[in-house]
């Protein structure tokens, strides 16, 4: 039995490769970038008003005072999404300009509506009456103030958002280079498991690869479904798993039988394949019998899940979550960190994945209680928690104001940084 550090310095070295694809903006959500995104125009493409107003030339206004007041003649309106007035004008004349409207040729500055005064009235505004200096550039947005052309809008190995989109689309880029969306084959294991809805009280109901599939629809991955392992299906697993080394198939998931019963065969028929890195039981708790294998000389591996849900969902976002994250290009993810409401006591050499509750303080800090039932098979726990609590190794009792480190249960951390 290895440590759950050992473990995932395992799975680093066991990365496979995953292509490259493109595509349209509005198909790349929760996808990787492949390559950091540069701007290709400037934002905003030329200056504009950042308020309705009337645009001046500053320099126009160096003498003006109470004693020394100047009428500038109104020329017209500028809309948003007019085209650009680029003529000549002559001194001491103005344009209303909306918001968004661009600036004419010369003019640098804005007044807001509601400074401007109007001669001869407000009803029939033929100019407007400056008696005070201005100063330049005033509510102007000007060219490439939010982005320059080249400028860098996201970089490689980030999981697009919809803020991304909305950046993309208004930058004018279509398409982007994305990480294909790795194959995942889910298998359940066992004679109790069933997709009925009315079972007998010997039978127990297939959760798991509806869990997994349910994050696969938002997340980094294609799900398919294999069925169901029997007990007696262990040459059919074998003759299965062969097939699928020459498949599309990126990952292969099993859900039981991993552990050391009569009829746990999965580690027994992965180890009849050549092999380059493997692992079976680590020092955790939910999850110890966990499998994990990279068939040599394929772009293939094989995780091995515990049967128990909480077990299964706990190496999932603990084991399956960082390899993914590690093919797919993306940094490590960091924990969020939170103070321990409640004492928690566990065995010293084993890494525990808690299921936790987490919420803010009145002064505003993060704040977990570990819940409880955390028994492997409790359900209940795990629909009251929000938060996975990670107690490492090395230690047993963790005092009430700790700082443990948090990790989400059904999406990276890196998406809230």
């Amino acid at each position: 039995m290895i440590s759950y550090k050992q473990s995932i310095e395992i799975l680093k070295k066991s990365k496979i490769f995953i292509k490259n694809e493109t595509v349209v903006i509005d198909n790349c959500l929760n996808r990787v970038t492949a390559n950091s995104v540069k701007s290709k125009t400037n934002n905003p493409s030329a200056d504009n008003s950042a308020f309705d107003g009337f645009v001046i030339r500053s320099s126009e206004t160096k003498n003006l005072s109470k004693k020394n007041k100047k009428l500038f003649k109104i020329l017209g309106i500028i809309a948003a999404g007019d085209k650009p007035k680029n003529k000549k004008y002559k001194k001491f004349q103005t344009f209303e300009v909306m918001t968004g409207g661009l600036i004419p040729k010369g003019f640098d500055t804005i007044i807001p509506i509601e400074q401007i005064v109007f001669y001869p009235n407000k009803k029939n505004p033929k100019y407007i009456l400056i008696d005070k200096k201005v100063n330049k550039h005033q509510h102007i947005r000007f060219k490439g103030s939010d982005y320059k052309k080249n400028d860098f809008i996201i970089k490689k190995g980030t999981i697009l958002q919809s803020n991304h989109v909305l950046a993309l689309k208004s930058l004018g880029i279509k398409k982007i280079q994305v990480k294909k969306k790795p194959n995942v084959l889910f298998f359940s294991s066992g004679n109790e498991i069933t997709d009925q809805e009315k079972i007998p009280n010997w039978k127990v109901r297939n959760s798991n690869s509806h869990y997994i599939k349910s994050i696969g629809k938002n997340f980094l991955f294609n799900f398919s479904y294999g069925g169901i392992l029997r007990d007696k299906h262990e040459k059919f697993f074998e003759k299965k798993l062969k097939k699928l080394t020459t498949s599309k198939i990126d990952m292969i998931i099993t859900s039981g039988a991993v552990s050391a019963g009569k009829f746990d065969y999965i580690p027994r028929i992965i180890n009849k394949l050549k092999l380059s890195n493997y692992f079976k039981s680590v020092a955790i708790r939910p999850g110890k019998p966990i499998l994990f294998a990279k068939i040599r000389g394929v772009q293939k591996v094989i995780f091995g899940l515990p049967g128990n849900p909480i077990s299964s969902a706990a190496c999932f976002r603990f084991f399956v979550y960082p390899y993914l994250e590690n093919i797919l290009g993306l940094e490590k993810e960091k924990p969020l960190k939170a103070i321990l409401k409640n004492k928690f006591i566990k065995k010293k050499d084993f890494t525990r994945f808690v299921k936790s509750k987490i919420n803010t303080t009145q002064n505003g800090k993060l704040e977990i209680e570990v819940l409880k039932g955390q028994e492997s098979f409790k359900v209940q726990s795990f629909v009251k928690s929000n938060i996975w609590a990670m107690f490492p190794s090395g230690k047993s009792k963790f005092k009430r104001g700790e700082i443990v480190d948090c990790f989400v249960p059904n999406h990276p951390n890196k998406i809230l940084f």
